[in-house]
């Protein structure tokens, strides 16, 4: 297996897969969106709440905030000394006081940790006016995409094949290939026609239709993926890269552990 890194950022990454099979690109692609477990606001206790928001809306407001995750630090309440009960290994309190007219942020929460706060301090929770009050206390948990959104750690995550472009000997260099291709991945280079970036490739085959010669062909690498996801902000898109590789080789040790027993 080989990975060839084409963009890394805080929340986004961009990588060619290749020697593996759709399969394993699959999995990966939904271990990142629903088996990496992130921290979210589980229970809410409204003790005052004066807004023009009902306790219901604010409460889902409240549940789809992404926080910042420190995996380290906390456990999965099922998998936690205390049962679930709760404890400040499986769970984080925050708070929020705010009084009107103000509109309220993300950012005006308090926690109880640091290092667990909201991704984003500036999405917006709810506009308060003259005399709005709200009080609230919340309890986040760790939790994984696959119970509800609100755990989901990475969005938009999805892959293709590596597209294959080839020209014949045959080209005579007309240029009409790259006049249609909307990419802008062909160049005229001298006599020769040459592809500048096929990981930008659509397959949309207009090249193909343009080319008189029939000297293009487009194709794909059954055994090689461009894959793409972005993260919420809750872990970065390298941590979330790792922990959902290990989530695949922990549930895949598990698997062959129970078919030993048979």
């Amino acid at each position: 297996m080989d990975i060839d890194i084409i963009e890394l950022s805080e929340r986004k990454a961009r990588f060619v897969l290749s020697g593996v099979s759709a399969s394993f690109a699959n999995a990966l692609r939904r271990s990142i969106l629903a088996e990496v477990p992130v921290l979210a606001i589980d229970d809410v206790d409204i003790y005052e709440n004066t807004s023009v928001l009902f306790d219901e809306q604010l409460a889902l407001r409240l549940g789809m905030i992404p926080l910042k995750t420190d995996l380290k630090s906390y456990t999965l309440p099922a998998e936690c000394a205390c049962k679930g009960a709760g404890c400040p290994l499986c769970m984080v309190s925050l708070t929020l006081s705010a009084e009107g007219p103000r509109v309220v942020y993300s950012g005006d929460m308090v926690s109880t940790d640091p290092k667990v706060h909201p991704a984003d301090a500036t999405i917006p929770i709810v506009e308060l006016k003259e005399k709005h009050k709200v009080v609230v206390e919340v309890i986040a948990r760790l939790g994984t995409g696959r119970n509800h959104s609100r755990w989901q750690a990475g969005v938009a995550s999805g892959f293709k094949n590596t597209p294959v472009v080839k020209i014949g000997e045959n080209c005579d260099n007309c240029g009409k290939c790259v006049e249609v291709c909307p990419r802008n991945i062909l160049k005229l280079n001298g006599n020769k026609v040459k592809v500048v970036d096929v990981i930008e490739c659509s397959m949309c085959k207009l090249c193909e239709e343009a080319c008189d010669m029939g000297s293009i062909k487009l194709g794909s690498d059954p055994e090689s993926f461009v894959m793409t996801f972005e993260t919420t902000g809750a872990l970065t898109a390298r941590e979330l890269a790792l922990e959902a590789v290990n989530s695949i080789k922990k549930r895949a040790e598990q698997l062959g552990e129970i078919l030993s027993t048979f």
